[in-house]
C-alpha cells in the first residue's frame, strides 16, 4: 500500500548517504522514525534489525509473517522479532514491496547461484561481518547475522512457490519509513550485487534519515 509521509528531510535529527557496496549501523529510539530512501532507483538496501537493549532479540521473519499474513511488506506491516514483539512499523511507504524472503547475498550463495569465480565478489554479507568486527561496541557477533529485509528488492513468488529475482520496482527517490516501538540497532548492506536484476546490474547510494 503506497503511503507518502509528512516529514521533511531539513527537519531530520540525522541524515547520511551510504554508498553501494556500503555498510550503515546506527541505534534507533523508541518512537523515532526511520526513512531509508533509493536515491537512484532499483537498490536493494539488506537490513537487519536488532534490540538494542538486548540484540539476542532481534528481527525474526516467521513471526512477521504469521503475524501479517502477507509475504510481501509495505504500508502498515509490524516487524516483529523472535520474541514476537512489535519492534518497527512501516508507516510510509512510496515502493509498495519489499522482500523478506530473498535472504541476503554472500560468496557462498553467489558461488551456488551463478559461477565458481563469482565467489571472491564483495557481498551483503561480507559487509555485515566487516561492520560487526569495526563495532564490538554493540556486542554482535556472526551468530547473530540472520533473517534480514531487503527494501525495495522484488522477488516475486511462482505458482510452485519458488522465489524469483526480478527486475526492480522501485525508482529514484522511492523510501520506506519505519517507527520504532523499541531500541533499535538498524545493520544496513548497501547491496553490492552485480550477478541479478534487484538493482539492474548496477549498485547505486541510498539515504538514510531518523526524525
Amino acid at each position: 500500500m503506497l503511503q507518502t509521509s509528512p516529514r521533511v528531510t531539513h527537519d531530520a535529527l540525522y541524515r547520511m548517504a551510504v554508498p553501494a557496496g556500503d555498510y550503515w549501523l546506527y541505534r534507533i529510539e523508541a518512537g523515532q522514525t526511520l526513512r531509508i530512501t533509493d536515491l537512484e532507483g532499483n537498490q536493494a538496501a539488506d537490513t537487519l534489525f536488532f534490540n538494542a537493549d538486548d540484540t539476542a532479540e532481534r528481527y525474526s521473519v516467521t513471526d512477521t509473517l504469521r503475524g501479517q499474513g502477507n509475504l510481501f511488506l509495505t504500508t502498515g506491516s509490524v516487524l516483529r522479532s523472535n520474541e514476537d514483539r512489535p519492534m518497527l512499523t512501516i508507516v510510509a511507504d512510496t515502493c509498495g514491496r519489499h522482500d523478506t524472503l530473498g535472504g541476503a547475498c554472500a560468496t557462498e550463495s553467489n558461488t551456488v547461484r551463478y559461477d565458481l569465480e563469482k565467489r571472491h565478489m564483495h557481498a551483503c554479507r561480507d559487509s555485515w561481518m566487516l561492520a560487526v568486527a569495526e563495532h564490538p561496541e554493540y556486542g554482535l557477533t556472526r551468530r547473530d547475522i540472520t533473517h534480514n529485509i531487503n527494501f525495495f528488492m522484488n522477488v516475486p513468488v511462482t505458482e510452485q512457490g519458488d522465489l524469483t529475482f526480478a527486475d526492480g520496482i522501485s525508482a529514484p527517490g522511492k523510501y520506506v519509513e519505519l517507527e520504532a516501538h523499541m531500541n533499535v540497532l538498524v545493520l544496513i548492506s548497501n547491496c553490492p550485487q552485480l550477478n541479478n536484476p534487484c538493482n539492474g546490474y548496477h549498485p547505486t547510494p541510498i539515504e538514510v534519515a531518523v526524525w
